[in-house]
Parts: C-alpha cells; structure tokens; sequence
C-alpha cells in the first residue's frame, strides 16, 4: 500500500469515530470540573434554599429583604465597577505608551509595574495600610503638615486603592500585549485625512483594543467582587460581600445566608464575563 492510500485510509478511519477520542482526552478536564465546581457549587445552591437562623426564611429570601445585605451587594459592585473603570483607564494608557515607545529602562519599569503580580491580597493589603493607616505615610505627613491624622486604609477608599493596587499589573501586561498589535496603518490615514489626536484615540484605537478591554474588564471586575485577602487585612467591619459572607459563615455560622450570599456574588461575576464575552463576539463579527 502506497503513502497515499495509508493516509487516505486514516482519514476515513477518523471521520468513522467523530469526537470519540477527544471525548476520551477532555474527560479528566470534565471530572476536574464536576468535582471541584459544579458538585460544590449544586451544594452551595441548595444549602442557600435552608432556612436562615435569624428570619427563618430561605437563604435567598432573607439575603433580597435584609437592608444591610442589598448594602453590602451594592457596595461590592459599584466598588467593582469603579476599580474596573479606573484600572481600565490608567492601563490603557500605560499599555500603548509602553508599546509605541524605546527607550532606556523600558524593561525595567514595566517590570516594576508588573512586580505586584506576585503578591497575594494580604500583602496588598497591608502596603495600604502602610501607605494610608494610622502610622502610614499619609497620616505621617499629614501631622507633620495640619497636625491631624489623614487616613484611608480602613474604609472603601483604602479598599479602592487596594483593588487599584491589584488589578492593574495584570491590566497592564494585557493591554501592553494589545497594543502592540494594533495596525499602525490606520492611525497614520487617518492622521493625514486630518484627523485630531483625540479623534484618532476615539475611533481607531479604542475600537482596536475593544476585545481586550473587554476581557480585561470583566476579569478585573469579577475578581474585585470576590477579592478576600485585601478587604480582610484593611477590617473587617467593611460592608462588602466578601466580609459578609466571611461574617456569616464563621461569626455566626448561618450557613444558608452566607451560601445564599455567596451564590449572588457568583451569580454577578458570571454576567459580567458572559456579558464580555458576547460583546467581544459582537465585535467580531462585526469585522
């Protein structure tokens, strides 16, 4: 038998058995999944159906009546958006500087603004705490200046900073990766038709970085929603989800609300990527 016809019969041989072997490849990954997610998260749904030990009501119920939960969820997502539109923003800037531009050092500084990849939401933490506590630098200068302690660590603000502080060394490597990418072509028609620099930011680039801003976004944003270790280090007395949940589940050991709790949080991070996702699928076809 010719090379030919060896090759022709394997091509018929994998048409005959469709999907059958990658089936075979993709099950540890399926029961990775089923054990560590979606059995886990089926338990989660249905310990938030148990009553709650306060209200005697579902999890769910109590978690839509009780006025200090809706404030830790609104709480939660408007500092997550804003995190995310601020980091969107200042990476975004950084990432096409930093792609455009050679010179000395470049290495060097985007490895500084990367360096905070490593460290784990407690150090951040406690860089804020640092930076805007009681004996941080803030309060420091601040005595030295008007004789009264600024600080910041331990409310929403310091939270925000923290969240900043986190999210965006992995904005940045993102964008700076995107940016590189963008045709250059464009902006220089569109420069000699007369175009200002901001129309040429407004419709060329931003347009261009779209997918990854979008996916960039909704990662920052859903890790702010479920970010523990930097809330917890800045007090526990901040009402976000996290802390709540936290309180819940260990102060008071009300496990369907903090099931409950913990489910709604899921629940929006899941949009917000979904909700990426088909818009970057939007604007791929629509190219």
């Amino acid at each position: 038998m010719s090379m030919a016809d060896t090759l022709a019969a394997s091509r018929r041989q994998i048409r005959t058995q469709p999907g059958s072997r990658w089936l075979w490849l993709t099950l540890p990954a399926l029961l990775l999944f089923c054990a560590f997610w979606l059995l886990p998260f089926a338990r989660l749904l249905q310990i938030g159906m148990q009553d709650d030990r306060s209200t005697q009501h579902s999890g769910y119920w109590t978690v839509i009546t009780q006025p200090h939960y809706l404030l830790s969820l609104l709480n939660t997502v408007l500092l997550s958006l804003a995190v995310t539109l601020v980091t969107l923003l200042i990476a975004a800037i950084v990432g096409c500087f930093l792609a455009r531009q050679r010179f000395t050092g470049r290495g060097t500084l985007l490895a500084l603004l990367t360096f905070p990849l490593a460290f784990p939401g407690v150090v951040v933490g406690f860089l804020v705490v640092m930076l805007a506590g009681r004996q941080g630098l803030l309060a420091q200068i601040s005595m030295s200046l008007v004789h009264e302690r600024w600080t910041l660590a331990y409310s929403l603000a310091g939270l925000f900073i923290g969240y900043l502080y986190f999210s965006l060394p992995r904005a940045i490597v993102t964008l700076v990766a995107a940016s590189e990418k963008l045709d250059r072509s464009l902006e220089e028609a569109a420069r000699s038709l007369g175009a200002s620099q901001w129309r040429i930011t407004w419709d060329v680039i931003v347009p261009g970085l779209q997918p990854a801003l979008l996916s960039t976004g909704a990662l920052c944003f859903a890790t702010s929603m479920g970010a523990f270790g930097t809330a917890f280090t800045l007090g526990t007395d901040l009402a976000v989800l996290p802390l709540t949940i936290y309180g819940e589940f260990t102060n008071y050991a009300n496990f369907a609300t903090a099931a409950a709790l913990s489910v709604l949080m899921g629940g929006f991070a899941w949009l917000a990527l979904m909700l990426a996702r088909r818009l970057a699928q939007a604007k791929e076809a629509q190219l």
